[in-house]
């Protein structure tokens, strides 16, 4: 998806969005765009005959038409849902036990974790952009028929898998560019959204999407990462949140409010990161991009170094939710990619 990276703003107008929301009206946050509460999809109907999801925004009023239309605010309103569901929750949260699901879409990113073992980075003196990485997308296409099929086992959901093929291939980079980015990050959120619309993922299911099925995909996208080297798709290098990710800042987040001992400036303490980088999604992508990026934080990541300086983990989520639909949702050159068809359904279409 080319432009995924998220256009992000100076780090000025970055801390305007999240740091500075409750510094005064000096440096306030954006206001929300899009107004969702947050639900689970209702159950869509089955099409009379489903079409692979194809790019409908080609303009910036087809931006607009979309941005003011139910299907972003539904869209919206299932991150909200799952944000709701994860909030003071730890990622291994001993009362939640996955569904079958939950379980099988964990199984098909599995598949695909061992996929990269099967396709090794080709030797080459360049550090990004491993041509491999095509290889393993083809491999990818190759399977993925069947990798949903595997997922959507009921009857009703079986034959929207045509429809779905799309967002599955298109969640894990470009091919062409070998570059990955916050666009590609939210077609795979559109694949849980259309699957919950199918009625595969349910109300039961919010905690488990983020905290297992997403979890592993970020895992997943780490190690495609560091073996092939993606691009980061229309970052703006040291400057952006992070160069590939967006959502776990949000749900990761959600996690930690109210948490008695890790504040938003705790990110600075290595023992903190090491100790529970893993149970908390925040804490495990600063571990990453320290990880990736050698140097101080606020000379790397100056936006994520901003953030440390918020109060409370509520005005941190409050902030990223805000600034992923400025910067995310409302962007042309990440939404131009976005797919649409009858689960998720262009204006007037």
């Amino acid at each position: 998806m080319g432009g995924a990276g998220g256009g992000f703003p100076t780090p000025g107008a970055a801390a305007a969005a999240v740091a500075a929301a409750h510094m005064g009206a000096q440096r306030r946050a954006p206001e929300a765009i899009i107004q969702a509460a947050p639900r689970m999809p209702t159950a869509a109907a089955p099409a009379p005959q489903y079409a692979p999801a194809r790019k409908r925004i080609l303009t910036a009023e087809d931006l607009k038409r979309f941005l003011e239309s139910d299907a972003v605010k539904d869209f919206m309103a299932f991150i909200l849902s799952i944000n709701e569901a994860v909030t003071g929750k730890k990622t291994s949260d001993p009362s939640y036990t996955p569904s079958p699901a939950v379980q099988r879409m964990c199984a098909v990113l599995t598949e695909l974790s061992t996929l990269v073992d099967e396709v090794p980075p080709e030797q080459q003196s360049l550090r990004y952009g491993n041509p491999a990485f095509r290889t393993w997308i083809l491999r990818l296409a190759e399977r993925a028929p069947a990798l949903l099929e595997s997922v959507l086992q009921s009857d009703e959901a079986r034959p929207a898998a045509i429809e779905l093929l799309p967002y599955l291939l298109d969640s894990f980079g470009n091919a062409t560019r070998i570059d990955y980015g916050t666009g590609h990050e939210t077609q795979f959120c559109a694949l849980l959204y259309c699957m919950a619309k199918l009625g595969v993922f349910g109300e039961a299911d919010r905690q488990g999407l983020a905290l297992a099925v997403f979890k592993q995909y970020l895992e997943l996208m780490r190690k495609i990462q560091t073996t092939y080297w993606l691009e980061p798709a229309g970052s703006h290098g040291v400057w952006g949140l992070d160069d590939y990710q967006f959502l776990p800042f949000i749900w990761g987040s959600a996690q930690l409010i109210q948490h008695p001992m890790i504040k938003p400036k705790s990110i600075h303490n290595p023992d903190v990161l090491e100790a529970y980088a893993g149970a908390y999604l925040y804490l495990g992508c600063v571990k990453f991009v320290k990880q990736v990026k050698k140097g101080p934080l606020g000379e790397t990541s100056p936006m994520l170094n901003d953030i440390s300086c918020v109060p409370t983990w509520a005005k941190v989520n409050g902030g990223m939710i805000k600034m992923y639909q400025v910067e995310v949702l409302s962007k042309f050159p990440i939404m131009q990619h976005f797919l649409f068809g009858s689960l998720i359904q262009f204006p007037d279409d």
